[in-house]
């Protein structure tokens, strides 16, 4: 019995170490988020926590690596809920459809990832690039997008050649850009793309685009077009 008896107080350290860390990370998201990189300030997230900066830096080291860790974060939940999709038991245009409404629904959800990867690219992905964790990031999306493009060539679906990156980045740019401009478009056009009676069209939009795309239903629609007239 007395052998044993330190394991329920080493596994309450580590459960309080693993909350004292997702804390910190959480209320650091926002923080980078709302001011990015250079305007955030250690000493600020800290005292929103009621905690010390030698407290944050204890568990991240300093303020890149707190960045890091932020933005390995925000990446590893989107690549997690995309990893959910059952491509197996999915037809590929409904797999296809399926992924990029769920890119949609997170990047609406997620508003903050949206600020952080603008934040990033704005540092040209210089804090990014040190992080192992995310240069690996890429791979497993792609990988999914290679079967669902595989799976609908073999069927006949999709008739367009098409790369798995290319595909990522067409529903990336549909999803994130109602997001990252959502201000500047409503200032030039009037409208906020962001309001919920757009929500529905404009997912079932990006689904559709990308479908159209790998279908070629555009372009024999087109072609079709031609030829009567």
């Amino acid at each position: 019995m007395s052998s044993q008896s330190p394991a329920p107080a080493s596994n309450g350290r580590r459960r309080d170490a693993e909350r004292t860390r997702a804390e910190i990370l959480e209320v650091a998201q926002r923080e980078f988020a709302r001011k990015g990189y250079a305007g955030a300030r250690v000493d600020e997230m800290a005292a929103l926590m009621r905690t010390t900066k030698r407290m944050i830096y204890y568990y991240f080291g300093n303020k890149e690596k707190l960045y890091i860790a932020v933005l390995e974060k925000a990446y590893t939940e989107v690549r997690t809920a995309e990893s959910a999709i059952d491509v197996q038991h999915l037809a590929p245009v409904e797999a296809i459809r399926t992924l990029a409404e769920l890119t949609f629904d997170h990047h609406d959800a997620h508003q903050d990832f949206i600020k952080l990867v603008s934040i990033e690219n704005i540092h040209h992905a210089e804090h990014l690039r040190k992080s192992e964790i995310l240069t690996n990031l890429g791979g497993p999306v792609t990988g999914l997008i290679s079967q669902i493009l595989e799976a609908g060539r073999a069927s006949g679906d999709f008739v367009t050649d098409a790369d798995a990156i290319d595909v990522h980045m067409m529903i990336s740019a549909l999803c994130f850009f109602r997001i990252s401009n959502q201000h500047t478009f409503g200032a030039l056009f009037g409208r906020d793309l962001t309001a919920p009676e757009h929500r529905a069209r404009h997912r079932e939009m990006t689904g559709e685009a990308v479908v159209a795309y790998l279908t070629g239903s555009g372009r024999r629609q087109s072609a079709g077009r031609g030829e009567t007239g």
